[in-house]
């Protein structure tokens, strides 16, 4: 299914068989493409581009795309990479997380840090957290296998 070009984002580099790898919903997804192209957002004289994530209905492309600045893909990866590594000593604590500190780490970026830290304002955070690494466990080969490609392309671009 061709990604349409006539909307506000300009589609510049496209993956229009996304719904064929989209991890547990591959074949069956609404999710039907990936673009990175001009953000709908810009304005005269000024251009971003951004990352978005086209869902289509079966009837119509949906309100639910989604349109993100390339850093906030690149920070969803860091906060995922991140969050994988915690559970991966998560087993550590009876409710898995440090009651005691929330905080998970603090990166540094741009000056400042971004916090990683579980969600103690979730009034369910004790089943929550368990759900959560349950999932990331389900999903484990998935994230794998992206992971390695990403570290893969990472080191080739010499980071």
């Amino acid at each position: 299914m061709k990604i349409p070009t006539a909307l506000k984002h300009k589609p510049v580099i496209v993956c229009e068989n996304y719904e064929n790898v989209d991890g547990r919903s591959a074949y069956n997804s609404e999710a039907k493409g990936l673009s990175l192209g001009l953000a709908q957002w810009n304005d005269r004289g000024k251009v971003d581009i951004s990352a978005k994530v086209w869902r289509y209905t079966g009837e119509k492309w949906s309100r639910q795309s989604e349109e993100m600045p390339l850093h906030r893909v690149l920070d969803l990866a860091i906060l995922l990479c991140r969050a994988k590594l915690h559970f991966r000593e998560a087993y550590r604590y009876e409710k898995l997380y440090d009651t005691e500190n929330q905080v998970i780490d603090r990166i540094g970026l741009q000056g400042d840090a971004m916090t990683v830290a579980v969600c103690t304002d979730n009034e369910k955070i004790e089943q929550d957290i368990a759900l959560f690494s349950q999932a990331l466990s389900n999903d484990d080969e998935i994230l794998g296998e992206r992971l390695i490609i990403l570290a893969r392309i990472l080191k080739e671009m010499g980071y």
